[in-house]
């Protein structure tokens, strides 16, 4: 007869992650890739696919469990801007803009949002 596992002394069980944790995870893999695909004249922004609300160029990602995703950053005008959105409600336009400053470095916030990113600053998503 079969017996379940007990999880170690001293270690809860993990918790299982939330709809909001799971969608922030793959928003960061998607942004991530997409930047390692950009030119040193370009950064990331997220059009908004329900509206004419134009483009926001991403800051940073966040979430809310159980089931909220944040977006903020700037709008075209340099606005100080935030998307909160439902998880079942998720649609996203990642665009290539071009940077604000030509003499500044691109922006990247793939390596910022979570632990492991193997790309760089350089603009190119290269090492270095």
């Amino acid at each position: 007869m079969a017996t379940a596992k007990k999880p170690a002394k001293g270690k809860a069980p993990a918790k299982p992650k939330s709809p909001a944790a799971w969608a922030h995870d793959r928003l960061v893999a998607y942004i991530r890739q997409f930047e390692a695909e950009l030119d040193a004249k370009q950064e990331i922004a997220m059009g908004f696919a329900s509206d004419e609300s134009g483009v926001l160029r991403i800051e940073g990602l966040g979430y809310f469990d159980p089931d909220i995703i944040t977006f903020y950053g700037r709008d075209e005008t340099g606005a100080k801007t935030q998307l909160i959105q439902h998880v079942t409600q998720l649609s996203v336009t990642l665009r290539a803009v071009p940077k604000e400053a030509e003499a500044d470095p691109p922006r990247r916030i793939g390596f910022q949002l979570d632990a492991g990113w193997v790309g760089g600053d350089s603009g190119d998503g290269s090492v270095g």
